[in-house]
């Protein structure tokens, strides 16, 4: 089994998800008391984040770089970004360290085409919904990609960073995300990627009509595939 190196915090309650996924598929696959050899650099959101809002993506990158780095010599011999938005600087990661970087959105792709669908809707954070960086990386695979109209992209954004990222679940909130997805079901969608590793918390496969693609899952059992079929 190779070691994974995870850069988490963003937010930390979707990283602690991405924990128990991973050992949990390690275990679904090797059985007994085996559980995923891994590495997590937790970064402080606020300062992301605050990276984020005033648009010093390089500044980003260049921090999330370093933890790569830091999870390199640690002994990480892949690297898991947990969370979508920031793979808009994940080129700034590939270029810091020589271990592989595993993207989230070709997991999903991977995903999405062994269900043979051709659209999907996504949501996220505004920047996932609104910059190619993450769409355009999905459509590369032959995948149509719809996005939510500009009332309900502030609305998806809002429940992420003022409920979602604090550990608040709402079912108000879980009602405006099911009418969002259904929305999206009746402009033409297959599917819906829950394009923020913390949508997942709060929607539910039950919660749609359509297959839902929850990123953190997918991220994370693609890990642990690459993990394990590298150490055969």
């Amino acid at each position: 089994m190779k070691t994974i190196g995870l850069i988490g915090g963003m937010s930390w309650e979707s990283s602690a998800e991405y924990y128990r996924l991973l050992n949990e598929q390690v275990k679904h696959h090797l059985g007994g008391l085996h559980s995923a050899e891994c590495l997590m650099y937790s970064v402080d959101f606020e300062e992301i984040e605050r990276f984020q809002s005033q648009g010093k993506w390089q500044e980003a990158g260049d921090r999330l770089a370093h933890v790569a780095r830091s999870l390199e010599k640690g002994g990480a011999e892949l690297i898991v970004l947990c969370t979508n938005t920031m793979h808009k600087v994940v080129s700034s990661i590939e270029e810091a360290v020589s271990v592989p970087v595993l993207h989230i959105a070709d997991a999903t792709a991977k995903e999405i085409r062994a269900n043979h669908l051709h659209t999907v809707g996504l949501l996220g954070t505004k920047y996932t919904m609104e910059q190619d960086f993450y769409k355009e990386r999905i459509a590369e695979s032959g995948i149509d990609v719809l996005i939510p109209g500009a009332a309900e992209r502030d609305m998806i954004n809002e429940i992420i960073f003022d409920e979602l990222c604090l550990g608040k679940i709402n079912e108000s909130s879980k009602v405006k995300y099911k009418q969002a997805i259904q929305n999206l079901i009746d402009r033409g969608a297959q599917g819906i990627i829950l394009g923020c590793t913390e949508i997942g918390l709060l929607i539910h496969d039950e919660d749609a009509a359509v297959p839902l693609f929850d990123t953190a899952k997918i991220h994370a059992k693609a890990a642990v595939m690459e993990a394990l079929d590298n150490g055969k």
